[in-house]
């Protein structure tokens, strides 16, 4: 008799090395309790001024853990009355990015992948919680968990994540298309970025 899979049942190969070298939090990183902002107020993720954006927000933890909080808005339907995959896929990605600055280090997606548990509600709210595993040399490895805030629901994870991110000097990963921002000017100061 053949096993019946479903959504739930599928898990991919990547695999998180078991000889990182360990990290810390770098000393100029925000104090815990202390919100994060990595990117521009355009930035889809975090940006305060982005049209249709996430906005979620990214608070620093103890050691190199952060926690992050989103609204689920009408507009980010997938199916009847929930998220769309995509939309949660962006929203981990930019919690597991700007949790790396912990550790002194700016960084792109290199690969992300999300176990989804349960459907995510419209209206409803999100909590993550992510940390850096570790890396190595520029690779870093982080994982993160979202959580629906609710009496009921708070303790169970809807989705987790496991993501591999690439450190880089934004002076010179980005230089080249500044020129293609909606606001080039702000970039210009952005991409002077190397540090928390």
């Amino acid at each position: 008799m053949r096993q019946k899979l479903d959504y739930r049942s599928v898990r991919t190969p990547f695999a998180i090395p078991d000889d990182l070298e360990s990290v810390s939090r770098h000393p100029k990183a925000r104090r815990p309790g202390e919100a994060m902002r990595y990117h521009h107020a355009l930035c889809y993720g975090c940006g305060d001024d982005a049209v249709n954006g996430l906005h979620v927000t990214v608070t620093a933890g103890e050691g190199v853990a952060s926690t992050a909080t989103m609204q689920v808005r009408s507009w980010m339907e997938g199916g009847p009355g929930v998220i769309h995959g995509g939309i949660l896929s962006a929203a981990f990605d930019e919690v597991m990015g700007t949790t790396a600055l912990l550790i002194g280090v700016p960084v792109v997606t290199g690969h992300l992948e999300i176990d989804f548990m349960r459907p995510i509600p419209i209206e409803s709210s999100l909590r993550f919680t992510a940390e850096v595993l570790g890396r190595d040399r520029r690779k870093i490895y982080t994982r993160a968990a979202a959580f629906v805030d609710g009496p009921e629901t708070a303790a169970e994870p809807v989705a987790t994540s496991r993501a591999l991110f690439i450190g880089i000097d934004p002076r010179e990963h980005f230089a080249s298309h500044v020129a293609n921002s909606q606001r080039p000017d702000e970039h210009q100061r952005w991409t002077k970025y190397s540090s928390p």
